[in-house]
């Protein structure tokens, strides 16, 4: 049987510093390598979510090589939800996301799986804060 996962989603960035700056120290998650590649002259920047289990998939931040990839920044996804943070405590992730200044674009919502709230990230990435219903 075959065992595949995702190790690394990608997400294109201005800068280096400011994008670790907004994951580390505003969202908490946890840096894990920042690593200068020389031949060509760029990092590999990886951040994860507190808890993250080993071997989950850890975010990418790929600053922008050129004019083209710049023009994506804030919006990979086309203005969709691009990425789903799970929490195991919605209402203590959420106060932590308003306390620390994160734009809130749309409020919490009761859906059939769960509680959710869309928030953005520094570029204007749109995020899922979700904490899934338990089956049963």
């Amino acid at each position: 049987m075959t065992r595949q996962s995702l190790a690394h989603i990608a997400l294109v960035v201005r800068d280096y510093d400011e994008a670790i700056a907004f994951y580390v120290e505003t969202l908490g998650f946890t840096l894990i390598a920042d690593d200068y590649q020389p031949a060509q002259d760029k990092r590999w920047v990886l951040v994860a979510p507190p808890g993250n289990p080993e071997g989950g998939a850890t975010i990418l931040l790929a600053r922008a090589a050129n004019d083209e990839q710049a023009t994506f920044i804030g919006n990979q996804s086309g203005g969709r939800v691009f990425l789903f943070l799970q929490t195991d405590d919605f209402w203590r992730d959420y106060q932590r996301l308003l306390d620390r200044g994160v734009r809130i674009e749309r409020t919490p919502m009761e859906a059939d799986y769960g509680t959710v709230a869309v928030f953005l990230d520094l570029y204007g990435n749109k995020w899922d804060l979700i904490a899934f219903r338990r089956a049963g």
